[in-house]
């Protein structure tokens, strides 16, 4: 029977080798005669309307960005929430390497980006691309190495990427919010207040919660914050543990990352990696790719995180503060530490919000991206092939 974590890294791993073939459908679309069907499809129109109360029209990318992508975090929230609880970050032993590693992870590519870019104000707004983690792409690479990689190796990977994520949310919070709009702030506390009341009377109906959670994504929509992190406010609040009306212990929280996983890992991630992904290559020049925002999300993502990562660890081992998971050698961390490059979902995410998918700099942004990720895939795999053993566990 497998455990709870062999099932969570299953799926991960399953979803992030299929954002590899999605992203690929998405470059032939954009690069080939179906480039203006693409087009038309990623700005289709599609509309929300109930009487003259509410009206929300925007095109299907920003659907997925703003709208699909808060059931995203929302499941994020409720891993969050369940490892900080039960799960393997609930020890401070646990949770202090993966943490060491993400803050890293997070400080050094940031800082490349930064003095790249410090003269230029807009393409400062960027500093944060390279900064994360793609915990499904990752994965799906280990995943590709079997047993030759140790299982605390993955589990140290997959807490890396939940506190990159959670560093991406608070980032996205303070540096990602447009001018607040103050009635619509006053009814998204209305409806967290609800949510927390909800927690308090232990109500385990999450029908109630998602009602109260959807009505709380169209005032946030609203505020001026990023929409997408109502999905973590949701999550926190849903109770982890309760007794029901026949005496027997239920966790809504893994009753509602059960529905959702699936979801998000199969359908609401490559659909969002096929609107975001699909760049066209046919006019990018050399001469383009030469501007200090391709390389300071190229070199933050390829070699500011592996530095990060790997400084930070490597001091807090040597000074005794942490130690390495069991089973594995300072080369075998250091192959992961490569796959901490692949950014992808979540850097994607972060450019689209700091440059509101502007053509200012020819897609050679999110070109960046994707090779950073894709360089940092290929080398982090080959590197744990050479020196893994052939079954590790």
């Amino acid at each position: 029977m497998k455990t709870l974590v062999g099932k969570f890294l299953e799926n991960e791993s399953s979803s992030g080798i299929i954002l590899i073939f999605v992203t690929i459908i998405a470059l032939i679309f954009s690069n080939s005669f179906l480039s203006p069907f693409y087009t038309e499809f990623l700005h289709t129109k599609i509309e929300l309307k109930v009487g003259t109360i509410l009206e929300i029209s925007k095109p299907l990318i920003l659907w997925v960005n703003d709208g699909l992508m808060a059931i995203f975090f929302l499941m994020i929230g409720l891993e969050i929430k369940r490892e900080l609880i039960l799960g393997h970050l609930s020890s401070f032993s646990n949770i202090t390497l993966p943490l060491i590693g993400a803050l890293g992870g997070m400080i050094a590519p940031a800082l490349i980006f930064f003095i790249l870019n410090i003269n230029d104000n807009f393409a400062l707004r960027g500093w944060a691309i390279p900064t994360a983690t793609d915990i499904a792409f990752a994965l799906g690479i280990l995943s590709l190495l079997g047993k030759r990689v140790p299982t605390s190796l993955k589990i140290f990977l997959m807490a890396l990427a939940i506190f990159d994520d959670l560093g991406a949310i608070l980032i996205i919070a303070f540096f990602y919010t447009a001018e607040l709009s103050l009635s619509s702030l006053i009814l998204a506390t209305i409806c967290i207040l609800i949510l927390f009341i909800f927690n308090r009377l232990k109500i385990s109906y999450l029908s109630l919660y998602m009602l109260v959670g959807f009505i709380l994504w169209i005032c946030v929509l609203k505020t001026g914050v990023h929409a997408t992190l109502t999905g973590i406010i949701l999550a926190f609040t849903i109770p982890l543990s309760l007794i029901n009306e026949k005496r027997k212990h239920i966790s809504p929280v893994r009753t509602l990352e059960h529905y959702i996983h699936s979801w998000v890992a199969f359908f609401i991630l490559p659909l969002f990696a096929f609107v975001n992904a699909g760049i066209d290559l046919r006019n990018i020049s050399l001469a383009q790719i030469d501007n200090n925002v391709f390389l300071g999300i190229f070199f933050g993502l390829f070699i500011g995180k592996q530095i990060g990562v790997f400084l930070f660890v490597f001091i807090s081992v040597k000074l005794k503060f942490t130690k390495l998971p069991t089973g594995v050698n300072w080369i075998q961390f250091y192959g992961v530490t490569i796959l901490t490059g692949v950014g992808f979902t979540m850097s994607l995410f972060i450019n689209s919000l700091a440059y509101e998918d502007s053509n200012i700099f020819f897609y050679t942004d999110k070109l960046a991206i994707l090779l950073a990720s894709l360089i940092s895939a290929v080398i982090g795999y080959f590197i744990l092939l050479k020196v893994s053993n052939k079954k590790s566990i």
